[in-house]
């Protein structure tokens, strides 16, 4: 009998214009998993609606505009809207699994709010439940002491615990005491095989993500500012692309690169198709982060076959160092990204392709869903 798998997130994309980097994960994990599986989704939507795709059930429910991530807990002008996510997102749960007969298994993304709402329900309808951390999780809401208790709880009664880094997935077990499985979130990208790049053209290097302070998108900047006229006659063009807090900062910053005549270009989020053409563009995908477990944007380049240069944060030192599919900064400062690029200019982008090939066939969406349901089974 087909096994019936509830998903709740508190990210899934509203619109196609791939603002939502996780969610974006969650939408595809949910489509290759719907394959093997009934899969129903509830993620929070402008209103209350289900939309049925096959084997693959999305139910809405209503919550504000802005995003949880986005909401603070210390600023009073949030609590209102976190309390309506928070009662919305539960009470949909309630819903669906008092009208289904049939529910096999609940998996929370992530671990606080929906992996709490998952605890609870579970543990009233007899239902078990597995989470999937994210760093801010961990990380972050993991500092807070109240939370903290809160967070190791729901690890500690889950059936099964999956993070989508190596150092998060200890960190997790730390926390819980218990068993904690490494799965990559990525998501459906696929290119055809890149062209040979030419040792001796000039690069094209792009940048794609939220400009935030974790994203180290001030550090990309004040690097790029750093080049010398030398490094920047190896650069075609570097194209910046995202949106977020440090918007101001990224403008000016590009404003200024462009009045000493650097080839810098800005733009918004991409959706996946726009992306793919970005990242078939480029001969590197900039990864200039301070604090990051594997991003989502390092399989996305994987998979177009393109090299990265980035900073030592997190995972991507042990994944750069293993496969061999990028250039390291020794350390996530701009002088040190500066100096990656300097190297990563002289190089011929080929001398990393089989690394790559083999990265991008790790991060395959069939092997991970087939991974998690052996494990949950």
């Amino acid at each position: 009998m087909t096994k019936h798998l509830v998903l709740i997130t508190t990210s899934y994309p509203k619109d196609n214009d791939g603002s939502e980097a996780a969610g974006a994960f969650v939408r595809d994990f949910a489509l290759e998993l719907s394959n093997k599986s009934r899969v129903s989704v509830l993620a929070p939507g402008t209103r209350n609606a289900t939309l049925q795709q096959g084997s693959l059930e999305v139910i809405r429910y209503h919550a504000p505009d802005k995003p949880l991530s986005l909401l603070k807990p210390w600023n009073p002008l949030h609590w209102l809207p976190i309390i309506q996510t928070l009662m919305s997102g539960y009470s949909a749960l309630k819903c669906l699994l008092n009208n289904n007969q049939q529910v096999d298994h609940i998996l929370a993304f992530w671990v606080l709010p929906s992996g709490a709402w998952a605890r609870k329900a579970g543990k009233e309808f007899g239902i078990p439940y597995s989470t999937w951390a994210l760093g801010s999780d961990i990380w972050s809401l993991g500092k807070i002491p109240i939370i903290h208790t809160w967070l190791k709880n729901v690890l500690q009664n889950s059936h099964q615990n999956f993070a989508d880094g190596y150092q998060l997935r200890d960190d997790v077990q730390r926390l819980s005491g218990k068993p904690c499985h490494f799965l990559p979130s990525t998501r459906d990208f696929c290119l055809e095989p890149p062209q040979a790049a030419s040792s001796n053209a000039k690069k094209n290097l792009a940048f794609l993500g939220r400009w935030h302070h974790n994203k180290g998108t001030d550090i990309l900047i004040e690097a790029l500012s750093l080049l010398n006229e030398s490094a920047w006659q190896k650069i075609h063009m570097v194209k910046i692309f995202g949106g977020g807090p440090l918007e101001n900062l990224v403008s000016e910053g590009v404003h200024i690169l462009k009045n000493a005549g650097r080839p810098v270009e800005v733009g918004g989020y991409l959706n996946r198709e726009q992306a793919q053409s970005l990242f078939s563009w480029c001969d590197y995908v900039l990864i200039p982060s301070r604090i990051e477990s594997i991003p989502v944007v390092f399989s996305d380049a994987m998979k177009a076959g393109k090299p990265v240069i980035t900073t030592p944060v997190g995972d991507l030192e042990r994944l750069v160092n293993h496969y061999n599919c990028g250039v390291l900064a020794s350390h996530p400062s701009p002088r040190d990204f500066a100096e990656a690029i300097n190297k990563a200019l002289d190089a011929n982008p080929e001398i990393h392709a089989n690394g790559i090939r083999k990265a991008a066939a790790d991060f395959s969406l069939p092997a991970i869903t087939d991974t998690l349901m052996t494990l949950i089974d």
